[in-house]
């Protein structure tokens, strides 16, 4: 056991709001210095090696990464209403000096950045971790290259389908209203292409993807000319990733001219994915203490957080459109996160308080989709009306955001106790 204080140090990030200037070149060999790895005898110096020879074999002593399980939890537990949950008790409490993180918990119109903007990139930074141990265990236990792909594609095919329903309530077969971009067929068809490069390229190759993936997306909404735009307008109508998707995706865009989950977007998407993969290479680096592996993922989220922030002065920051600078400042809070929860959880074994969150991430995929096919609002109206009317406007507002929440994590604890888990 180390003897080291069990304390750490909360910062609040603040956000800035990026606007175009000066072009500023940004190339992969840049890149490449915010993401090296030095000292790594077992990377393969050949772009083409497997996965087998290119990622180093798994710490034995490490069972299970546990600080995964947890911050996967902690986000879901924010995506099915804990944001929710703690803008109404600040509300409700009159905690005027809080009304700062009520704002940080709404997604900003346009360009900028809040702490809401960062939910869904973390769970694909964290499908990116996840994929790299899946893929050693899967070679582990002497499946076949063919095998991983066939069963990342079932994935990427069922996750679709999953999110088609979801996002398209109530169902109907109107096919040219139908919404086909979903977070889960986003989730699935960046996981599917990540599989593929993390099986064909080494680390090194894998940071080259990552480079060449955000440098790709920043020449085409910068320097590719809109028809009626022209090159680099950045608004909702006028953008290249809107165009495209109005091009390739079937029925219906969110916002009629555009949507933030479509094809396009995956391409930078996909560069969040791979760093979650970098972060679990390193992690598995069974040569390296805890120390320097904090060291190093926390170099690497600095980095890219400056990078992205130097970015932005001429590509803004936009969550909609999935900007290269939007994914290497979520990323390198993402690197930070991840580095945060692996000290306290792995490293210091304090853990009694995850259970919560690992209940809730155990099944992340169920209870999201349960959010949207079971109406859990009108059931904690109707078992705690009563209490729930007892209290102020503000406070009747966080007592049902809470009975939700609470029938939500009940639903979750009874199939932990059952030990029924769905997987995709």
């Amino acid at each position: 056991m180390i003897n080291i204080p069990k304390k750490a140090v909360f910062k609040l990030l603040g956000f800035i709001l990026g606007r175009p200037n000066n072009a500023i070149h940004i190339s992969c060999n840049l890149l490449y210095c915010v993401f090296k790895i030095s000292n790594l005898s077992t990377m393969s110096n050949h772009p083409t090696t497997s996965t087998a020879d290119a990622q180093p074999s798994p710490t034995p002593t490490k069972q299970r990464l546990e600080s995964l399980d947890a911050l996967r939890g902690f986000d879901m537990f924010l995506i099915i209403g804990g944001t929710g949950l703690i803008a109404s008790f600040i509300k409700a409490m009159n905690l005027t000096s809080l009304d700062w993180m009520v704002a940080q918990f709404k997604h900003v119109p346009w360009h900028g950045l809040t702490m809401e903007d960062l939910i869904m990139p973390l769970f694909l930074f964290m499908v990116g971790v996840s994929l790299t141990y899946s893929i050693a265990s899967s070679k582990k236990k002497g499946k076949s290259t063919k095998e991983i792909y066939q069963k990342a594609f079932k994935r990427m095919i069922v996750l679709s389908i999953l999110g088609i329903i979801f996002k398209n309530n109530p169902l109907h077969f109107d096919w040219g209203e139908i919404r086909y971009v979903s977070v889960l067929g986003r989730i699935g068809v960046t996981g599917f292409f990540a599989c593929l490069i993390m099986m064909n390229y080494s680390i090194r190759g894998q940071v080259t993807w990552i480079g060449g993936l955000l440098i790709f997306y920043w020449i085409a909404l910068l320097f590719i000319p809109v028809p009626g735009y022209g090159p680099g307008v950045l608004t909702q109508e006028g953008n290249m990733a809107g165009f495209i998707d109005r091009i390739i995706v079937p029925g219906r865009l969110k916002d009629g001219n555009f949507d933030e989950l479509g094809y396009f977007e995956h391409i930078s998407s996909l560069a969040l994915v791979l760093m979650g993969g970098i972060t679990a290479y390193i992690l598995r680096i069974k040569e390296w203490t805890d120390y320097k592996k904090l060291t190093y993922l926390s170099v690497i989220g600095s980095g890219c957080i400056v990078l992205g922030l130097i970015w932005s002065l001429h590509f803004p920051i936009n969550k909609h459109l999935w900007s290269s600078s939007f994914i290497l400042v979520a990323g390198g809070i993402n690197f930070l996160l991840m580095s945060l929860f692996y000290l306290v959880i792995d490293i210091w074994n304090f853990k009694r308080w995850t259970k919560f969150f690992k209940i809730i991430g155990i099944n992340s995929i169920f209870i999201y989709l349960a959010t949207g096919l079971i109406d859990f609002k009108y059931t904690a109206n109707y078992l705690f009306n009563g209490f729930i009317q007892m209290g102020s406007p503000e406070m009747q507002s966080f007592l049902l955001q809470f009975f939700v929440l609470l029938l939500e994590f009940g639903l979750l604890y009874f199939l932990y106790k059952k030990k029924i888990f769905f997987k995709v």
